[in-house]
Formats: structure tokens, C-alpha cells, sequence
């Protein structure tokens, strides 16, 4: 991506954010009626007003669309840019009043996460990044951890994963382990070096990662899927295995620690 085009989609990115953070201050987290999808995840009037906006302000000519709360239009497969956003991500939290919760956007190249924002608005936090570019943290240079050892780190975990006993398994880890909602809102918060590594070993969808992925490598961090190397998006299913993130320097200690969780191709 180009610098000017670097530019444009960043402020693009920027703009809708701020649009839906307009759009989310008409409600008020905790006192918000929900509904529930087949698979007994709630979604509210506000996900489907964020939806709307979002697509209003990034959609352009050509360019493909996914979204957790828009009928999935597989044109999008034949386009080389595509949006993949979720209008809030951590709906269970925002339904609850807890302030883990988040838009999400990101703009993808020929499958490929290439620049992304998050943005909280219960904690008034904007993360924005690109590759090439690097990441900024409610304006300001941000960049991963360069933290050198998992001991002492601090790994951000589902709260929901943390409830069913998934993790468990991690309870003597050397590690910290902080429960939080939004997979989205955990990888902004890595991207910036506020949290040293979050992982999730349960299937999520690309909405749920793809712009985080996009700020954690931008911000010069690591991220992979179960299954490869690299997170590839817009793929006929948007369901992917589960996902890994951190700072650079944590990677080889991480995969060596979920070793028995990854499938054997993708363990080194």
C-alpha cells in the first residue's frame, strides 16, 4: 500500500470510527434490550445501527464487504480490497455494562489484513495502524512488547474461554493471566504494549481478528492462526481455528507453551 493510499484508507478507518462512536453514545451500555442469533450470540440495535454507518462511510466502488451483521455477499471473493468489519465486537460486555467492548475495522489486500482500527468507546481509546506505517495509540507512536520472557507477562484471555475452564490448564503458567471480553479489543490492546501476548485456542471469525491482526503486525508483533503461519482473510468461510498474538520476542516461548494445542504442521 502506497503512502497516499496508506493515508486515505487510514482516514477512512478514522472517520467511520468516529461516526460509530456517535452512533454508540445514543446508548447506553447495560441498559440495551438484545436479541439472539441461532447460535445464542446477542446482538442489539446498536450493532445493526453501526453496521449501517460503517458501510455508509467505508464502502467504496469495487471494494468487497464482510461484516458479523450484514448477509454475507460473496462477491466479495472476486475483490482485491475488501472490508471486514464487526460493529461491535464484546456485545455480551455492552450488554452488561462492561467496558470491554469495541468497533472494529479492517481493510484487506488480496486476503491479507493491511490496516486496521479499533476503537472503545466506554474507555475513549482509538488504535489505528498500517502496514508500513506502524500504529498509534490514541494518537500517539505505539509499538508491541519487547518484552523478552512469558515470565512476569501479562496475557489477556476470554472471559467466556476463562468460565468454561479452558484455561485451566494455564493456572501455573508464569504468566499473568488477565480475563477480558472482546477478542478485538485484546489484540488493540497488544498492538499497543499494554498487554505482552492474548491467544484464543476456540474457532473465531475473521471479524474478530482481522483488524487486530493488522494493528499487532503493523505494531511489529507476531500473530498466527492454529493452522498457519499468517492470517489469510476473506475466505469463503470466515470461520478460522483460533489465534495467537504477542510481541516479537515472546513468539518461539508461546508456540512452545501451546505446542500440544497446535496442530502438528504447525508446530516447530
Amino acid at each position: 500500500m502506497g503512502a497516499n493510499s496508506n493515508s486515505e484508507v487510514l482516514n477512512r478507518i478514522q472517520s467511520a470510527l468516529e461516526a460509530a462512536r456517535q452512533i454508540l453514545g445514543r446508548f447506553t451500555a447495560g441498559a440495551i434490550e438484545a436479541e439472539y442469533k441461532a447460535g445464542h450470540d446477542p446482538v442489539t440495535e446498536a450493532d445493526k445501527c453501526v453496521d449501517a454507518v460503517l458501510r455508509k462511510e467505508l464502502l467504496r466502488e469495487g471494494e468487497g464487504w464482510l461484516s458479523e451483521e450484514s448477509v454475507d455477499d460473496l462477491a466479495r471473493l472476486n475483490a482485491n480490497r475488501v472490508w471486514i468489519v464487526d460493529p461491535l465486537d464484546g456485545t455480551r460486555e455492552f450488554v452488561a455494562g462492561i467496558p470491554e467492548f469495541c468497533v472494529s475495522v479492517a481493510m484487506v489486500a488480496d486476503g491479507r489484513p493491511i490496516a486496521g482500527g479499533i476503537c472503545n468507546p466506554a474507555t475513549d481509546e482509538m488504535f489505528l495502524g498500517s502496514i508500513g506505517s506502524g500504529v498509534t495509540y490514541n494518537g500517539n507512536p505505539a509499538q508491541a512488547s519487547r518484552r523478552r520472557s512469558l515470565s512476569g507477562a501479562s496475557v489477556l484471555a476470554s472471559r467466556s474461554e476463562i468460565k468454561r475452564g479452558e484455561w485451566k490448564q494455564f493456572d501455573n503458567a508464569p504468566f499473568t493471566i488477565r480475563p477480558m471480553g472482546s477478542v478485538a479489543y485484546k489484540l488493540a490492546l497488544v498492538s499497543a504494549g499494554l498487554a505482552d501476548a492474548t491467544f484464543t485456542l476456540t474457532p473465531k471469525h475473521e471479524w474478530d481478528v482481522a483488524a487486530g491482526t493488522a494493528l499487532v503486525e503493523s505494531a511489529g508483533g507476531f500473530v498466527r492462526t492454529l493452522e498457519s503461519s499468517l492470517l489469510r482473510c476473506n475466505n469463503k468461510s470466515p470461520l478460522i481455528s483460533g489465534l495467537l498474538a504477542c510481541g516479537p520476542n515472546l513468539e518461539k516461548e508461546l508456540l512452545a507453551l501451546l505446542g500440544d494445542h497446535l496442530p502438528a504442521a504447525a508446530r516447530r
